[in-house]
């Protein structure tokens, strides 16, 4: 029986303030690419950190078969090294340089070994990465963020390992970043545990893994079979809970039936015994032998009472609490044709640098348009949203705007007062609201209880994402004109859904940059463009 490459036996592990994350996990992946997915928060990079060795458990064990790769979410990279040194090579290509120079010192064939052929594997991994114009003997500081991610993607592959650990490997990747990572995952053969809210990626794996507490659960198949088990699930389990909660007013029906009967059956016992002329000591042996026989059958009542509400607790907990928000927003409606945003010849220059091409961008909005903005890392698409937005003034060309307000969401989901509460910056937003409706409004966003009162900067992503689209979309006067730059980047797949769900709600305009085509798909984009080489164009 061959062993997993992968296994994980009672594993504990806190926080060095007594904060638990895992307490006596347990689980096995084969050779096989398995997603791993889970809210935000409940452990999936601190998983494949002990995974990796990276962090040491409290307790029970970790086992790794053969060589393993880890591609951290936040690669520790300084701009001044260089991509050798990111491959880890750079010992290897200065003995190389050395001996082309003519140096034949023993210790430069010594640190070569037998990867003479190392130069060319590094070209092979960087050209199916979309790296080959990139030299080995550049420094980072000449690579985009996206670039950095897929190098260090190449540096594990390189390293030719059975097992393979990635932590958000999409995030910061541009279309066909992505769609070159997807291919090499497709094709791998090791075994792979990759963490991601990449619904496109999560679709390409063998098994999807929950990871729920110290529980982890395996479904069969990409994210679409996932959501299919998980939805079949639901379903199941809330006609449990309805038939637990049927059984338990039924029993308490029955239990009260009883009670009465009981009553009954011992005032007319009281008062047959009365006429019956019995002896007193006879009287009172038949009234205990009743009562005894009604506290018998109240017990029974009782205990199968409590046995229906046992099965109630447990039906109720087996049905997920993932919840959607459910949104009216009449306030945001455009009219179709009305024009909300005219950019001509827009120019911006970063240095020697002219970021649009030609006479420079144009780009009108007009009526409810549902625009995505697409394009390379680098090419400007959040400057073009901070252009619209006029958190940025054009070098050059003209800018006009609607009356009425235009809304910026920015990815580090910061337009919130850190110190405030929920409710505080709601009341900021939308100062004629009464409290009343702030806190019925605050509910739909599933804000709740002493929830409200949270200052933000103790909000989770997910909640810090809602709180601020409650705060967006409900601000006075409401927003006509939405420009939201990578918004899922960093959510969960929950609070991605909950993000669809206000944007579908949402009746004006909105431009968003996201690489992210599910999510392009659910908020039903009608419109694309596409920044190439500094030019914008309709896409199609």
């Amino acid at each position: 029986m061959s062993i997993s490459p992968i296994v994980v036996a009672d594993l504990s592990f806190s926080w060095p303030d007594d904060v638990p994350v895992f307490h006596d996990l347990t689980f096995n992946v084969d050779a096989e690419r398995v997603g791993l997915v889970a809210p935000n928060g409940a452990g999936k990079s601190t998983l494949l950190k002990l995974i990796a060795g990276v962090l040491t458990p409290r307790s029970g064990s970790v086992s790794v078969a053969g060589v393993l790769g880890y591609l951290p979410q936040d690669l520790p990279l300084t701009a001044e090294r260089s991509v050798a040194e990111v491959l880890g090579m750079a010992g290897v290509i200065a003995a190389l340089d050395a001996i082309e120079r003519g140096d034949t010192d023993e210790r430069h064939f010594t640190a070569i070994g037998d990867d003479w052929d190392v130069e060319d594997r590094a070209r092979v991994e960087l050209e199916r990465l979309g790296l080959g114009q990139v030299s080995l003997r550049d420094p980072l500081s000449t690579l985009s963020g996206g670039q950095a991610v897929s190098l260090g993607l190449a540096a594990q592959l390189l390293r030719r390992p059975d097992v393979l650990l990635l932590d958000e490997p999409t995030n910061n990747l541009d279309g066909p970043a992505r769609r070159r990572l997807y291919d090499v995952l497709e094709k791998w053969r090791g075994c792979l545990l990759v963490v991601s809210h990449d619904r496109e990626l999560l679709e390409r794996v063998d098994r999807t893994a929950e990871l729920d507490g110290s529980r982890i659960r395996f479904y069969g198949g990409g994210f679409s079979a996932y959501q299919e088990a998980v939805e079949a699930e639901r379903e199941s389990a809330e006609r449990r809970l309805r038939n637990a909660e049927q059984e338990l007013k039924r029993e308490k029906r029955e239990m009260q039936q009883a009670r009465e009967r009981a009553e009954r059956r011992a005032g007319n016992a009281a008062r047959n015994l009365d006429n019956a002329g019995l002896a007193r000591i006879v009287a009172g042996g038949l009234k205990r032998s009743a009562e005894n026989a009604a506290g018998s059958a109240r017990q029974m009542h009782a205990s199968r009472v409590q046995d229906a509400k046992e099965r109630v607790d447990d039906a109720a907990r087996a049905v997920r609490s993932d919840q959607q928000i459910a949104l009216e927003l009449p306030a945001t409606r455009v009219p179709a044709g009305r024009t909300l945003f005219v950019g001509e010849h827009l120019r911006k220059r970063y240095g020697d640098r002219e970021l649009f091409a030609g006479d420079g961008a144009d780009l009108t909005v007009r009526g409810p348009e549902r625009i995505a903005l697409t394009g390379a890392n680098g090419a400007g698409k959040s400057t073009l949203l901070r252009l619209v937005g006029g958190e940025l003034a054009p070098d050059g060309g003209t800018v006009q705007h609607a009356d009425g307000r235009t809304a910026y969401l920015s990815q580090r989901l910061d337009l919130l007062d850190e110190d405030r509460t929920v409710a505080e910056n709601l009341a900021a937003a939308a100062p004629a609201l009464p409290d009343a409706e702030r806190l019925h409004l605050l509910a739909r966003f599933l804000f709740r209880g002493q929830r409200v009162h949270l200052p933000v900067r103790a909000l989770s992503g997910g909640e810090r994402l809602r709180a601020t689209l409650a705060c967006v979309l409900y601000a006075e006067p409401a927003p006509h004109l939405l420009l939201l730059d990578e918004p899922t980047n960093n959510l969960d797949l929950v609070s991605v859904a909950q993000l669809e769900s206000a944007l579908n709600a949402y009746q004006g305009a909105f431009i968003v940059i996201s690489h992210d085509e599910r999510f392009l798909e659910e908020i039903k984009v009608e419109r694309r463009l596409e920044l190439v080489d500094g030019r914008l164009t309709e896409a199609r």
